[in-house]
C-alpha cells in the first residue's frame, strides 16, 4: 500500500530509541534491543495474525528480564530462556489457546488504549523538557532506577528544564498538528511522512543552536540524543552478537524464567492484538492463534542471535495506524530501517535529539487518549465506563498488566451480573450462511461469534437472525455491527433480521 512506507518510517523513528532504552533498562547489551526490533519487523510482521501489529522488545518485560539476567549472572544463559519461551508460545498457538484474548471486555481494551496514551504523555513530558535520564520507553509508575515516580519526575524536569529541548519538542508538536490539519486539503502532505520532517527539523534546530545559540544547544552526547552503538565495520557488528549458553538449560531458574516470559509476553501480545484490531479503520479480525505462533517463532529467532524477548507492542502498533499504515509491509519496513540504521547510519542518527522523538510520541499519546474517547464511553452507561476508568487508573498508577487484570476482573463482574447464558447456531447451505440467535447473547460468547464471523469465506451470503433475542451484550453488538459495515469489502453480502 502507498502509505506503508511512510508509516514504516514513523514506527522506525519511535522504535529506535525504544529498542535502545529497553535494552539499557533490562541490563542487556544495546545490540540485544536492536536485534529484537529487527526480528520483530523483518520476521514477526510477515508471520503475524494482524496486518497492523508491530512487534519488538517490550517495556512491560524489562523488570522480568533485568531480574532474570541478574539472578542468572549471564546474558548468554538468559538467551536460553528466551528460546524456550518462544517454543512454549508456539505450543500455545498450536493448541489454539490464543482465543483467550476474546474474554477481555472491550471497555477494558479501550481503557488500556487510553491509559497507554495518558502514560505516554506523562512519560514523554520530561524528555520534551530535556530530562533524558530515564529511557524513552519507560512505562512503570515507580521508577526503580532513580527512586522517582511518574509525577515526581515531571516536577523535577520542570525545575531543571532545557529551553533548547522545549523549543524542539514544541516545534515538532506544532508541525504534526498543522500537518494533519493541512493534510485534509493538501493531498501531497498525506503522501509524505510527517514524523521524518519532525526529526529533520529537530536536527536542524539543534545544529543552528550550536552555531548561533550555544546556551540552547543539546550537544552531541548520549544524554540528549539517540545513542546507537558505532561499529568500525560489519565484522565488528558480527563479533558483538552473543549466542546462547546451552549449559544453562539444566538450571531450574531458566525454566522458571522461560514460563514467566512465555505467559507474560503472550498475554501482552494478545491484548495488543485486540487493541490494534479496535483501532484498525478497516475493522479486520486478526487470528490470535497465528499471532502466538508468530511471536513464538520470533522469540526463538531473537534468542538464537542474541536478542531480547519480543511481544506485539501497542505503542508501535498505534503509531503505525495513526501514520496511515494499511498492511504488514509497514512493520516490515520499520525492521528493514532498523537493520540499515545499524549497518550504515549510526553517525547520522546519533544527531537526532530525543526531544523531537518525544513530540512524535506525545502526538501518538494524544490520539490514543483523545477526549472523544471519554465522551463516547460515558454515553454508553456506567457498566461500560466503570471498568474503563478502573483500567486507566491502575495502568497509570501501577503498570499495564495490573491494569488489565483489575479492569478485566471488574468488567467480568458486570458481565456476570448482567447476563449468564446465550446460544447461537450457524447453518450453512452452499454459499448461504444463517447465524441464528435463540436466546440472550452475553460477552462470554464473544470469542465464538468472532471466530464464526472470521471464518466466513468470500462470496458468502450471510443472514444474521436476532429476532428472538431480548438482550445482546455491548461487545457482541459492536462485533456484529463491525462485521456488517465491512462485509461488502470482504466480498460478503450480509443482512440482519431484527424483531
Amino acid at each position: 500500500m502507498s502509505n506503508d512506507w511512510k508509516s514504516g518510517i514513523a514506527v522506525f523513528l519511535v522504535a529506535l530509541p525504544l529498542c535502545l532504552g529497553i535494552a539499557l533498562a533490562s541490563g542487556a547489551p544495546l545490540m540485544a534491543g536492536l536485534i529484537a526490533g529487527i526480528v520483530g519487523g523483518l520476521l514477526v510482521s510477515l508471520l503475524s495474525g494482524s496486518e497492523l501489529s508491530v512487534s519488538g522488545p517490550a517495556a512491560g518485560l524489562t523488570i522480568i528480564v533485568a531480574q532474570a539476567i541478574s539472578s542468572l549472572g549471564s546474558f548468554n544463559g538468559f538467551l536460553v530462556a528466551v528460546i524456550l519461551a518462544g517454543i512454549i508460545q508456539i505450543i500455545l498457538g498450536l493448541l489454539k489457546l490464543g482465543k483467550i484474548s476474546g474474554f477481555f471486555p472491550s471497555s477494558v481494551i479501550r481503557g488500556m488504549l487510553v491509559a497507554i496514551g495518558v502514560v505516554i504523555i506523562l512519560k514523554q513530558i520530561p524528555h520534551a523538557l530535556g530530562d533524558d535520564l530515564d529511557f524513552i520507553g519507560e512505562f512503570e509508575f515507580d521508577q526503580s532506577a532513580d527512586g522517582k515516580n511518574t509525577f515526581s519526575e515531571i516536577l523535577a524536569s520542570i525545575a531543571e528544564f532545557k529551553l533548547g529541548a522545549i523549543i524542539i519538542s514544541f516545534a515538532g508538536l506544532v508541525l504534526l498538528f498543522v500537518w494533519t490539519t493541512l493534510g485534509k486539503t493538501i493531498n501531497l502532505l498525506n503522501a509524505l511522512p510527517a514524523s521524518l520532517f519532525v526529526v529533520l527539523m529537530g536536527v536542524l534546530l539543534n545544529f543552528l543552536f550550536g552555531l548561533y545559540f550555544p546556551s540552547l544547544y543539546l550537544g552531541d552526547s548520549k544524554d540528549h540524543m539517540v545513542n546507537l552503538p558505532i561499529f568500525s565495520d560489519i565484522g565488528a557488528i558480527a563479533t558483538s552478537i552473543v549466542t546462547p549458553d546451552w549449559s544453562f538449560i539444566v538450571n531450574p531458574k531458566i525454566w522458571q524464567t522461560a514460563f514467566t516470559l512465555a505467559i507474560v509476553a503472550s498475554l501482552e501480545s494478545l491484548l495488543s492484538l485486540e487493541a490494534t484490531d479496535s483501532l484498525d479503520p478497516l475493522k479486520r479480525i486478526s487470528s490470535p492463534d497465528r499471532e502466538l505462533l508468530a511471536q513464538g517463532i520470533g522469540n526463538v529467532t531473537s534468542g538464537l542471535i542474541g536478542g531480547l524477548p519480543i511481544t506485539s507492542v501497542i505503542v508501535r502498533s498505534s503509531t503505525n495506524i495513526y501514520a496511515g499504515g494499511k498492511t504488514r509491509m509497514s512493520g516490515f519496513m520499520h525492521g528493514l530501517l532498523l537493520l540499515v540504521a545499524i549497518l550504515l547510519l549510526p553517525l547520522y542518527l546519533n544527531k537526532i535529539p530525543l526531544a523531537c522523538l518525544a513530540s512524535i510520541l506525545l502526538y501518538t499519546g494524544y490520539k490514543l487518549a483523545h477526549p472523544d474517547q471519554f465522551k463516547k464511553i460515558i454515553k454508553e452507561g456506567w457498566k461500560q465506563y466503570v471498568p474503563f476508568f478502573v483500567t486507566i487508573v491502575v495502568v497509570v498508577s501501577v503498570d499495564l498488566l495490573w491494569g488489565i487484570f483489575v479492569g478485566t476482573t471488574v468488567g467480568l463482574v458486570f458481565v456476570i451480573i448482567t447476563n449468564y447464558s446465550a446460544v447461537f447456531t450457524v447453518f450453512i447451505n452452499g454459499n448461504e450462511v444463517l447465524i441464528k440467535f435463540q436466546k440472550d447473547v452475553t460477552f462470554l460468547h464473544k470469542m465464538a461469534i468472532q471466530e464464526a464471523l472470521r471464518k466466513i469465506p468470500e462470496g458468502s451470503e450471510v443472514y444474521i437472525d436476532i429476532s428472538k433475542v431480548h438482550f445482546i451484550d455491548h461487545d457482541v453488538n459492536e462485533l456484529i455491527n463491525d462485521f456488517l459495515s465491512t462485509a461488502k469489502a470482504r466480498g460478503i453480502e450480509a443482512d440482519l433480521k431484527k424483531k
